[in-house]
């Protein structure tokens, strides 16, 4: 009796999986050249060695520095003391990505998830290549998914892939939730990328300041970098008569006139506020904030900040 052949489902599943592992490679490739070629030197230079561990304390001697004083146990003892600490050698990277509904759209070559997945590949080969771990978040209204710090060649493939390809179970956005959970599973301080196009949804004051307020506390037990991802056509319309625009993660469907000047400039006025008040308050927390946009080199902003950061820290 010969063998069943292959429904066309399981071809068209077969497929699926060869060109997504064809993509993954090609992502790997690109993004480890890139980190070697773009970014050799400059991740070491501004992470490696910032951070510290908490050894013991001794008594001052003249000639410390006074910032160092542990004045819990100078005001305890009568005496004063000074804390001691250790490098940390090591370091961890959290790679938080927002995979909701509204990271699909794009209207260039790429989308906002495949931009984040390039960006947070690139930093991974930088942290692999400096025999550093780095685990990964996937969140939406709620985590989809935890990957613990490894390190490795095949952990960054398995980092790439499911950055690329992960299908989440919900579309909302929870950055507060997603937040509490890198406070939870991350003890030791670590390097958290926070990449997402930071669209709360409504009711948008109240979300911002409650990010604001998590932003703050988690950026004192670890070194958050914001990673803003946005696509050109969320920042203007085009002139193209009416259009029905539905909200990625709502479902809500709006009509527009884009003929309409007025309503453009609307558009796009409101799209600038809303960007450069969230831009304000994530730099208002202390944490750094990198902008990318789609279908643009984002790769001179990665340079700069890393040049921009090294000389803040001396």
């Amino acid at each position: 009796m010969p063998p069943p052949t292959p429904s066309s489902q399981d071809s068209e599943t077969e497929a699926r999986a060869v060109e997504i592992l064809r993509r993954v490679r090609r992502m790997e490739v690109r993004t480890t050249r890139l980190a070697d070629d773009t970014m050799a030197g400059r991740y070491a230079s501004v992470f490696k060695g910032r951070g510290m561990d908490f050894d013991r304390v001794r008594n001052y001697v003249a000639g410390d520095d006074v910032r160092a004083i542990d004045w819990n146990v100078t005001a305890r003892t009568g005496d004063p003391y000074i804390k001691l600490f250790t490098e940390e050698r090591e370091l961890t990277i959290l790679l938080m990505i927002d995979v909701s509904g509204s990271s699909d759209f794009g209207s260039t070559a790429d989308s906002k998830r495949e931009l984040s997945a390039e960006a947070a590949g690139v930093l991974a080969a930088s942290a692999i290549r400096n025999r550093d771990k780095v685990g990964l978040v996937l969140f939406t209204d709620t985590v989809e998914l935890y990957i613990p710090p490894a390190k490795g060649r095949s952990h960054i493939m398995r980092l790439i892939r499911e950055a690329l390809f992960f299908q989440p179970s919900q579309r909302g956005t929870d950055l507060v939730a997603a937040l509490d959970f890198a406070n939870q599973v991350i003890s030791r301080r670590a390097i958290v990328f926070l990449v997402s196009d930071f669209q709360p949804g409504p009711p948008f004051d109240e979300r911002l300041a409650a990010l604001r307020k998590k932003l703050t506390i988690t950026n004192k037990h670890h070194d958050v970098i914001a990673v803003s991802v946005t696509d050109p056509r969320e920042e203007e319309l085009p002139d193209v008569g009416r259009l029905y625009v539905e909200d990625a993660e709502s479902g809500e469907v709006v009509e527009l006139n884009t003929s309409k000047r007025q309503v453009r400039e609307a558009y796009r006025e409101q799209s600038q506020a809303r960007r450069t008040r969230t831009a304000a308050m994530i730099r208002s927390t202390g944490v750094d904030l990198l902008e990318f946009t789609s279908g643009t080199n984002w790769l001179p902003a990665l340079v700069n900040f890393f040049r921009k950061r090294r000389q803040r820290i001396g």
